[in-house]
């Protein structure tokens, strides 16, 4: 991942990431159901193009993690380091037909592979 030179503090790049009504209520459920504290974000070298999500339910932050508490029983945990690349992210809980994904709007994406596996920013 390139190095991005921000003037923005951990907390403002966390504070930017939007999770709609829909993904929080998904997220309480799943923290409900495994017995875990907060859902974790961060980034992985993968596919074709460079980086996918990787989402977690765990039971709290890695020493390396930005907290965001964003309801009572739900906390947000992003690795630090993909902070830069994850500004503005907007995340959704949708449902279409039978099927409910997560979605992610990230304003900072430059490409994608084809199948959707992987982005750059």
């Amino acid at each position: 991942m390139p190095v991005e030179t921000y003037n923005s503090t951990p907390r403002e790049l966390i504070n930017s990431i939007l999770v709609s009504d829909a993904a929080l209520a998904h997220f309480r459920r799943l923290l409900e159901k495994n017995a875990k504290k907060g859902v974790r974000i961060s980034l992985k070298e993968s596919g074709c193009t460079g980086f996918k999500y990787v989402i977690e339910e765990v039971d709290g932050p890695m020493p390396v993690d930005t907290v965001r508490t964003l309801t009572e029983g739900v906390e947000l945990y992003v690795e630090t380091g993909s902070l830069a690349a994850l500004k503005g992210l907007e995340i959704d809980f949708t449902q279409v037909g039978l099927n409910r994904n997560l979605v992610m709007n990230n304003p900072n994406i430059k490409d994608a592979c084809g199948c959707g596996e992987s982005f750059s920013v």
